[in-house]
């Protein structure tokens, strides 16, 4: 992993009661092609779209929280980073470990308690890194979002560790800032402090923003699936639409693009 994608979202990774039917839904909801990652021992299913990896799903250890999505951000060095962090308020959950050809990785709790985990990857054959975070692709993670427990003291911790900056401060009403972050000159996601009625698992969390081609046709394929749209659409600055919905298993994610269908 070079230095110049530390700190870029490079993973998707689902915890879930039930992989059969998570697959389905989402290949319903977002069109993913799901495979098998041959991992032995171990049901792990892989989703891309447009040929990109994008997504992992796995049954949830039984000591893990409920169903829910997890952002892996990529660093140079993994063992580095989660000492680091956990020196500076981060809980350890799961110990820098190696993934056979693919790199080590680290799950971890920030200060606030919102769950997320960091990778360090083998360079691809192609000298690419992870095309899973494209924020004008169909299908692929197109922002990420924090409800923290203190966006000003969060944003400062994810500074200090994975070089993100504030890019835009946007005030959303009364006692509501809207940060949105940057990582090596990109904006990559935004935060803000988690109020009363949002809609989530309650605490601090991690919200992944997936593509569709039409919030209102995305909608209804959530509903038709068996999923529960919770907000939107809403149209959000820069004229895209967001929906923040929870699939049936109760895994919370958001879908952003144009309202209707766009051609292409």
């Amino acid at each position: 992993m070079t230095a110049d994608r530390h700190g870029i979202p490079c993973w998707y990774e689902l915890s879930t009661t039930n992989v059969d039917a998570a697959q389905a839904f989402y290949a319903s909801v977002i069109g993913w092609k799901w495979s098998a990652a041959g991992m032995e021992g171990f049901d792990y299913r892989i989703a891309s779209s447009g040929g990109d990896l994008i997504a992992g799903a796995a049954a949830g250890a039984p000591d893990a929280p409920g169903p829910g999505w997890t952002i892996y951000f990529a660093v140079a060095n993994a063992d580095e980073t989660a000492n680091a962090m956990a020196a500076d308020g981060c809980t350890v959950l799961v110990p820098p470990t190696d993934i056979p050809n693919t790199g080590r990785f680290s799950l971890l709790r920030d200060p606030d308690g919102a769950r997320f985990g960091i990778l360090s990857a083998e360079p691809m054959e192609s000298g690419e890194g992870s095309q899973a975070f494209a924020m004008d692709n169909i299908g692929h993670g197109n922002w990420n979002e924090l409800m923290a427990g203190n966006a000003e003291s969060a944003l400062a911790f994810y500074g200090r560790h994975l070089g993100w900056t504030l890019s835009q401060a946007l005030e959303m009403g009364p006692g509501m800032t809207y940060r949105i972050f940057a990582c090596h000159g990109q904006n990559i996601g935004g935060m803000t402090d988690l109020m009363p009625g949002m809609p989530g698992p309650g605490g601090p969390f991690w919200l992944p923003y997936f593509g569709a081609n039409g919030i209102d046709a995305a909608i209804r394929r959530v509903k038709k699936a068996g999923g529960t749209v919770l907000h939107g659409p809403h149209e959000v600055p820069g004229g895209a639409f967001i929906a923040v919905a929870r699939d049936p298993q109760g895994a919370y994610f958001a879908l952003v693009g144009p309202k209707k269908v766009a051609k292409r």
